[in-house]
């Protein structure tokens, strides 16, 4: 009978330590919604409002076609009003008369909604129609002066000449160019 007795006290005893786990459990709770441990930015990205695959854009100014993009993925964060662009990009440029003038190739970049400015970084390769290519790791376009500058190494290789340096402003066409700091420069066959 003994042995009874300790077996209904442990019984009792483990009946009661679940009680006052499950009490103190239950009092822990309140009606606050809890929020989230995990948000976005504690992972490290935001969260993008509307996403697109193998896209293709078309920029217009009054009607005309300035531009048309190619995207492998495109992510659109409003509240940054900009547009991520990766998975290799392409961008096709057309000039006032709606002629081809160049083609831009980059891995990544970004479109700010508001100026529609542009930014291309990694790799970036702009061959003109007429002839000169144009290879540096950043790139940005100013939509309101149409003009292309970078503060980073440029190698531009036209029908005329061979220019290496750092900085670079030109118009979209490759026609105009200033590099700022030239580093390095040869005759075309050279």
């Amino acid at each position: 009978m003994q042995k009874s007795k300790v077996k209904s006290k442990k019984a009792a005893t483990d009946v009661f330590v679940m009680f006052v786990v499950l009490c103190t459990l239950l009092s822990a709770c309140s009606e606050e919604k809890m929020k989230p441990a995990i948000s976005s930015a504690s992972i490290g990205y935001d969260i993008p409002t509307q996403e697109s695959w193998n896209a293709t854009i078309t920029f217009t100014d009054s009607g005309r076609v300035t531009g048309i993009l190619h995207a492998g993925h495109i992510a659109m964060f409003s509240d940054k009003r900009s547009t991520l662009l990766d998975s290799s990009i392409t961008v096709d440029f057309y000039d006032r008369q709606q002629r081809h003038t160049s083609i831009l190739t980059a891995k990544w970049g970004r479109v700010n909604d508001v100026t529609h400015d542009f930014e291309a970084h990694d790799n970036v390769v702009v061959v003109s129609d007429s002839g000169t290519t144009l290879r540096t790791e950043e790139l940005f376009w100013n939509n309101r002066t149409q003009k292309v500058t970078t503060t980073a190494f440029v190698d531009i290789k036209s029908p005329a000449e061979h220019l290496q340096g750092h900085g670079f402003e030109s118009d979209q066409s490759l026609n105009h160019y200033t590099i700022f700091k030239v580093t390095g420069q040869a005759k075309p066959n050279e």
